[in-house]
């Protein structure tokens, strides 16, 4: 079966459903992978996988280019008749039912993580257009042989309760999952107490809690504390939330935080750091930082905020939840870890097993061949009984200072690039 995976960026594609592509590929189905032009698309040649750009801007308002942009999708679905059309983020969502509807495909999931800068912002621009972008949902993403993936109970109850979608429609399958093959702790010898260092990653948006983030680490360093506080990602120039290049280089000038820049090789990079700070007030799906790391072993500093309260849902226990817009709180969370290396090591161990148990890449590919049997029978699903860890995958003995964990892990969907 021919299947087309759509989404607004070829970077999306890349990191968040590459396995995908690549689970499909091996089960024998053609995959084409569709997105703007960009940096990335060219990687997928090198998997064995094809990649199509298409003429779309990620936050275009112009009404003739977007029109021409729908006719282009269309035509290309024309050409390539898949059986299955799968598009991710909002707007190409919304732009692939509609062209799905006119070019004739037989079956469409939609999937949506996290509600973007339209539902998260209360800027003029956002909140003219929320109307304009709750209707066209409306219009589309519950129409035909459809369903619609959201990756946490609270977009789902939004979705329901404003009519957007009917609730026989949607599925919620929590995150893109991570590969925990690749991103797994490393073993820490005993040593003496070092500065605590704490990662915040992410696209450089103001709701993802930047300015907090800054403003703890400042907070702390004033009172004396040796804590590195570092930043992972780059400004967002599509997104009019981003964080200016010219901000995040003056608080690293002034040697508040250290910019790492975009970071390539993030699994290696994580386990070298003892937590990850996210106090998101962004309407996420499931942060794909958050299960990197928790899959690293590292202790989750984050807000009780849609997405975000998926991983982690005890405070105390899987992590620390802070209050949202508020320094005070994380530099308080922050604080405490620092002051007491046994609970940060008991949650990264925690996190460690709900990332096993809950975020494994291999369940969240499981569960979307079940979504695709669902909508076409005929679309064999291998797969069909989501992978679950046993009871060996899931020991972990932690030392204060050390980590000792089983080798038996099963084999991962694709090999480990």
């Amino acid at each position: 079966m021919k299947i087309i995976l759509f989404a607004n960026t070829d970077w999306y594609l890349y990191n968040f459903r590459l396995s995908t592509a690549l689970h499909l590929k091996q089960g024998g189905h053609d995959v084409i992978l569709l997105s703007p032009p960009g940096d990335y698309g060219h990687r997928f040649a090198s998997y064995g996988l094809r990649w199509i750009a298409l003429p779309m801007q990620r936050s275009g308002l112009n009404p003739l280019r977007e029109l021409r942009t729908v006719y282009a999708l269309v035509a290309l679905l024309k050409q390539e008749k898949p059986g299955l059309l799968h598009s991710f983020t909002v707007k190409s969502a919304i732009y692939g039912a509609i062209a799905a509807r006119m070019a004739g495909v037989p079956a469409v999931v939609n999937a949506v993580a996290g509600m973007g800068y339209v539902f998260a912002s209360e800027s003029l621009k956002a909140r003219l257009l929320r109307p304009l972008v709750r209707l066209l949902m409306r219009v589309t993403m519950g129409q035909g042989h459809s369903l619609l993936i959201l990756q946490n109970p609270d977009d789902a109850k939004m979705f329901v309760d404003e009519g957007l979608v009917p609730e026989e429609k949607l599925r919620i399958i929590l995150s893109s999952g991570v590969n925990t093959m690749q991103f797994r702790p490393v073993e820490r010898r005993a040593s003496p107490k070092r500065p605590l260092r704490v990662l915040l990653a992410a696209r450089l948006l103001w709701a993802k809690g930047i300015r907090e983030y800054v403003e703890a680490a400042r907070l702390l360093k004033d009172k004396g504390r040796d804590i590195e506080f570092l930043i992972a990602g780059m400004p967002d120039t599509g997104n009019p939330q981003s964080v200016t290049t010219e901000q995040i280089l003056a608080w690293s000038e002034a040697g508040i935080v250290t910019w790492l820049g975009h970071m390539a090789d993030m699994h290696a990079f994580l386990p070298s750091a003892d937590v990850m700070a996210l106090p998101s007030y962004y309407r996420e799906g499931v942060p794909k930082s958050l299960i990197e790391a928790a899959a690293c072993g590292l202790a989750i500093v984050t807000t009780d905020r849609p997405g975000c309260r998926e991983v982690v849902a005890r405070d105390g226990i899987d992590g620390l939840l802070v209050e949202p817009r508020d320094e005070q709180s994380l530099a308080h969370a922050i604080a405490r870890l620092d002051d007491d290396r046994d609970l940060l090591h008991q949650l990264g161990i925690q996190a460690r097993r709900n990332a096993l148990k809950h975020f494994d890449e291999r369940i969240v590919i499981s569960k979307t061949m079940d979504v695709y049997t669902e909508l076409l029978p005929e679309f064999r699903n291998d797969d069909a009984n989501a992978w679950q860890p046993d009871a060996a995958c899931m020991h972990t003995i932690g030392q204060t200072e050390g980590w000792v964990e089983s080798d038996h892990v099963p084999a991962p969907s694709r090999p480990v690039s």
